[in-house]
């Protein structure tokens, strides 16, 4: 997709103000999934509205603080979900598109997807996901794990890394239980088993991003090692940052 940066400069200062309470710079371990987050709540919430530009690249990649490769991918998945739109030549960027209005399996997609948001506390939700994953994660690596333990998880591992896009969120749940199974707690299994089947009925309404599961994949490496070193510290931080990561697309594609 070519974005370009031309077209109505004189525009720029007073768009971004206006977006000023959305769009701010994002943490460095979520980049993309934040830098989405935002864009999406940009466009959701009619910030800038149907036909009306977004903030120019060099703009949108300083306020948030991400290169231009990392916001073009933003854009990209903006633009696959039929959000917006690139347009060519001197006065083009990156247009908000209308909401189909005609029913379609698109707009069936969205009635399920609302149906489920409205059933679930979003927040309570990846709230209590974030400290049973954390907490697993924790205690792995403090009480340690044998090698029988250690091959069950990097199993796991194995699994998410070998997996068809279309079994990748299957192997991922398998993960996690693995983990939260190994942390030694019967309760803590069960009430993981619960959040997260909640958890995958949001999951199941937002697109997969090959992107999210590049990045997601890589702290699972890491939290493999960390949790077999045997660094609680690490292990916590690595998981903190992986659930925060899955928390912002939610958000983004949810709220």
């Amino acid at each position: 997709m070519n974005v370009e940066d031309s077209g109505a400069p004189e525009q720029g200062p007073t768009r971004l103000a206006r977006l000023a309470p959305v769009l701010r710079p994002v943490r460095a371990g979520n980049g993309f999934e934040e830098a989405l987050e935002q864009i999406l709540q940009v466009v959701r919430l009619g910030l800038v509205s149907y036909g009306e530009r977004l903030p120019a690249e060099r703009e949108l990649a300083e306020r948030l603080r991400i290169s231009r490769v990392t916001l073009r991918e933003v854009l990209r998945v903006l633009q696959d979900q039929g959000l917006v739109e690139s347009r060519r030549g001197r006065y083009g960027g990156t247009f908000v598109r209308a909401r189909p209005l005609t029913a379609s399996a698109g707009g069936a997609a969205q009635g399920e997807l609302r149906r489920r948001v409205a059933d679930v506390d979003l927040e309570d939700t990846l709230r209590f996901r974030e400290v049973l994953d954390v907490g697993s994660a924790g205690l792995c690596a403090t009480h340690g794990l044998d090698a029988e333990q250690s091959g069950q998880l990097r199993a796991a591992l194995d699994g998410t890394r070998d997996a068809a896009l279309d079994d990748y969120r299957r192997q991922d749940t398998m993960f996690h239980l693995t983990l939260a199974e190994l942390a030694g707690s019967t309760s803590l299994a069960t009430q993981y088993a619960a959040i997260r089947a909640r958890l995958n009925d949001l999951l199941d309404c937002i697109p997969l991003l090959v992107r999210n599961l590049e990045h997601s994949q890589a702290q699972h490496t890491a939290l493999v090692e960390a949790v077999i070193e045997g660094d609680p510290d690490g292990a916590r931080e690595v998981m903190r940052e992986h659930c925060t990561g899955t928390a912002a697309l939610l958000r983004g594609f949810l709220s």
